[in-house]
């Protein structure tokens, strides 16, 4: 028998009215925990939501005397004067370049993680895991700096190692060619251990159980490996990568900056560096919003596209 409209209005009010009545009673409940979630909560408010009300200036002619709510509202034409800028493409191709490499890579944090988590000796394991963590505390001026000294063609070690083989001296960072490789291995480097953190924290969380009857079917270490512990950490994986991916037109520019010279320039001149010079150093903030809101919508696209068709495959997701 159908209801009529009036007793769906009286079921939705009282739906409201038991909604309201739970959030009250966990509020009477929980208090203390939404306390010690409030300070988070204040910050992201003001540090992540806040800024977002400067994202106009990529809309406006922006002058510092005027203000954001002052200056000249101008539509789209920050965007056209960066989508018309002569090497737009070069720029795009660039970034891509890099970012593309650095993914390629990020299977080896998993790697990482499988191996260290077959030690069996808790000394070396936790020796090992020091060692790796270290340079991802070490600042990008510092990591450049090692970098060059270690490629630099007339005394640096690798060179000398070099021409003690046989060979002849290569002049790393003046072949352009050879910047994305540079810039990704060191990178590589420096956070290899501490991205393996998370996979050995879902490693961990694996029950030994069923290692056990892996083991008992037969099963040697790389089976193991394969068919108990990579399907356990699947979800991590998938995770992680879709945040990776969602960063794909996201590269820093103090590394760039620091190994950039003007016989690599070619290559290592990328989006970040050109909103640093239009931005930073010419003071054009509305292009360099733009160029920035640009980034961040090609980001947000990419993850959701990325998201939707891991999302048809698999079980994890986002959302």
């Amino acid at each position: 028998m159908m209801k009529t409209r009036k007793e769906y209005q009286i079921t939705a009010k009282s739906i409201g009215q038991h909604k309201k009545g739970y959030i009250r009673k966990r509020l009477r409940e929980s208090w203390q925990l939404y306390i010690l979630l409030l300070p988070g909560l204040i910050y992201l408010l003001i540090f992540m939501y806040g800024p977002m009300y400067g994202v106009q200036i990529a809309f406006k002619d922006y002058r510092v005397s005027k203000g954001i709510w002052g200056s000249d509202w101008v539509g789209l034409k920050h965007f056209i004067t960066w989508v018309s800028y002569p090497k737009f493409w070069t720029l795009i191709k660039n970034t891509l370049s890099i970012t593309l490499y650095g993914l390629a890579t990020f299977p080896c944090g998993i790697i990482f993680a499988l191996l260290l988590n077959e030690i069996r000796n808790s000394r070396l394991k936790k020796t090992v895991q020091m060692i790796t963590y270290m340079p991802h505390f070490l600042s990008e001026v510092v990591v450049c700096a090692l970098v060059l000294l270690l490629l630099d063609m007339n005394n640096g070690p690798i060179n000398n190692l070099i021409e003690l083989l046989g060979g002849k001296r290569i002049h790393f960072m003046g072949l352009p060619g050879l910047f994305s490789s540079v810039y990704v291995l060191s990178g590589l480097w420096q956070n290899i251990g501490w991205n393996s953190i998370l996979y050995i924290s879902a490693l961990s969380g694996i029950s030994m159980d069923l290692v056990e009857a892996a083991r008992i079917d037969g099963a040697n270490r790389f089976q193991t490996i394969l068919h108990v512990y990579i399907p356990g950490i699947v979800p991590t994986i998938v995770i992680t990568f879709l945040l990776a991916v969602g960063g794909i037109m996201s590269l820093g520019y103090t590394k760039i900056l620091l190994l950039q010279n003007n016989m690599n320039i070619e290559v290592s001149n990328v989006i970040s560096t050109y909103t640093y010079n239009v931005g930073i150093l010419s003071g054009q903030y509305s292009l360099s919003s733009a160029v920035g809101l640009f980034n961040n919508l090609i980001n947000i696209m990419v993850l959701l596209l990325v998201n939707g068709i891991i999302k048809k495959v698999s079980d994890t997701s986002l959302f």
